[in-house]
């Protein structure tokens, strides 16, 4: 058998434009420097995230900041004044933003007053 330095031929497919698509169809991937990443994950930590949840909430923040072109440490710096619920609130929009839109993440908050009506009548 000779062999010679020619490529290969490809064997022709008419499948082949479809197989391209959806075998690039999540190859788009974001790069982030590590010390953004370790950053972001940890600020989540300490604001109570659990570790997983940090990490996958994490990534979708540095891809906000990527796209809205400021650097992660402005939003950290942004987002380390906001107390509890609003930080909850700020990432639900986020996530909400960055999911399909068949559902939304979403949390409700449990009322600390009393209404104005409630009052002891005595009969």
């Amino acid at each position: 058998m000779s062999q010679i330095n020619l490529p290969t031929k490809k064997d022709a497919d008419s499948a082949d434009p479809v197989k391209r698509y959806f075998n690039s169809f999540y190859g788009y991937q974001l790069q982030f420097p590590s010390n953004d990443v370790d950053a972001v994950v940890g600020f989540l930590e300490s604001k109570g995230f659990d570790e997983s949840a940090a990490r996958s909430t994490g990534s979708i923040l540095l891809q906000q900041a990527k796209i809205d072109g400021i650097k992660v440490f402005e939003l950290l710096d942004t987002l380390k004044g906001l107390e509890k619920i609003q930080l909850s609130f700020t990432v639900a929009q986020i996530l909400n933003f960055n999911r399909q839109k068949i559902s939304t993440l979403g949390f409700r908050v449990q009322e600390k007053q009393s209404p104005l009506e409630s009052r002891n009548i005595m009969g």
